[in-house]
């Protein structure tokens, strides 16, 4: 595959409510270090805001982050503000409220109902903007989200907020959210290598309601926020080497395989790993590849 040349509108678009997006689209926690939060070194700033703009530049028109991506010395949203603003027109942000870093890196306690206005403020704040294109609802553990959807809900009727999603969620979730106010995305943990019954329901019923699924960690794998896995099953490298490409690549193809609702978000800092992502969406698998894919996962689990 010739990563250079391919940009994000080879892997089609969907739409986040009035908001048309290529699928293939940028993930924001690996601007700030070697890995995310608190791991790792902090990265280059000016070599992460040089990333931000060539993504731009390959056609990527969907970033996701939020305020609690930083580490020591690095903040995702300043980059981006930094690197993109004034932004241009198609771009839309999605952001997550709910968790909670101190200055110091360490997690809080997460949002109450009342606090979550004063997340979404600390986002327009960093990025510059006078409203969100998207907030996710990151749950925490919570058993019901209605309270916090609700309240969130309230700020899209303000203005604050155009499109609500939620994160992290099960599949009851999603009922209880569009009870109370539409549901554009959920974004959820969701990988090639990572078996899970409950996210492949959540990942149906977004497809029969027209909702995006956008799955995380999806090149990461196991590793998470630690970065991209360098731990690939047989079958990914052989499907690979049929098409010329990096079992990254594979990861990024399958995930979008799974729907024409499925979004895919991957993270780097590293502006050649950047050209390869975007190309990735211009990679068809067969029904074949993409079976011998799908039962190697099975097997995974």
């Amino acid at each position: 595959m010739t990563s250079e040349t391919i940009t994000a509108d080879a892997a089609g678009t969907w739409n986040l409510g009035d908001l048309s997006v290529s699928r293939v689209g940028f993930g924001a926690m690996r601007l700030t270090g070697s890995a995310a939060f608190h791991h790792g070194t902090p990265s280059d700033r000016e070599r992460s805001i040089a990333v931000l703009r060539k993504a731009i530049d390959l056609g990527v028109d969907h970033i996701d982050t939020a305020a609690f991506y930083f580490s020591a010395t690095r903040s995702a949203n300043e980059l981006i503000n930094t690197a993109l603003a004034p932004y241009p027109d198609d771009l839309v942000i999605a952001t997550k409220v709910g968790p909670f870093r101190a200055y110091d890196g360490e997690w809080g306690t997460s949002a109450r109902p009342d606090q979550l206005r004063g997340h979404v403020e600390e986002n327009l704040r960093q990025l510059g903007r006078d409203h969100l294109d998207l907030v996710y609802l990151r749950r925490i553990r919570q058993d019901s989200i209605a309270e916090h959807f609700g309240a969130l809900a309230e700020l899209r009727e303000a203005g604050l907020v155009r499109h609500l999603g939620i994160s992290a969620v099960e599949p009851r979730h999603l009922a209880e959210a569009q009870a109370i106010a539409p549901v554009v995305s959920v974004q959820n943990r969701y990988a090639l290598d990572r078996p899970d019954p409950e996210a492949d329901e959540l990942l149906r019923l977004c497809g029969e309601q027209g909702i995006a699924f956008v799955p995380f960690y999806a090149v990461a794998g196991d590793a998470g926020e630690r970065g991209a896995t360098a731990a690939h099953d047989d079958e990914v490298h052989a499907v690979a080497r049929a098409h010329g490409a990096s079992p990254a690549q594979v990861r990024i193809a399958w995930t979008l395989h799974r729907g024409p609702h499925v979004l895919a978000i991957p993270g780097t800092g590293n502006p050649g790993h950047l050209s390869e992502n975007v190309a990735a969406g211009a990679l068809r698998l067969t029904d074949e590849e993409a079976a011998r894919l799908d039962a190697a996962r099975e097997h995974t689990g």
